[in-house]
């Protein structure tokens, strides 16, 4: 099954809220449903078995939150410790955001 952009940006768009301060933490399942679809669209647009992303509790993905939709960048991330990457294979900012932050 391939994804989207359309449909990775509607389940980011109904997390986008919370993720920009503005609205309550949603209901776990669409939290969940969010980073699951955002992970196997990464995983498809960036293919292989040589990185692994893991969003804690909720999925893992091998292949080339806020990084999936541009909220925070690859160098930010790393530079806040909010990411932590090792090996040569471990930056995947080619392949983010996932659709592009709200104008």
């Amino acid at each position: 099954m391939r994804f989207g952009s359309d449909e990775v940006g509607g389940v980011l768009g109904a997390v986008g809220a919370w993720l920009d301060g503005q609205a309550p933490e949603p209901a776990r399942a669409a939290l969940a449903r969010a980073v699951r679809l955002s992970l196997r669209a990464l995983a498809q647009a960036a293919p292989g078995a040589t990185v692994e992303v893991r969003v804690p509790p909720f999925a893992a993905v091998q292949c080339v939150a806020e990084l999936a939709t541009g909220r925070v960048t690859w160098p930010e991330a790393i530079a806040e410790g909010r990411v932590a990457a090792s090996g040569s294979r471990a930056d995947v900012s080619a392949w983010l955001p996932l659709t592009r932050p709200p104008q």
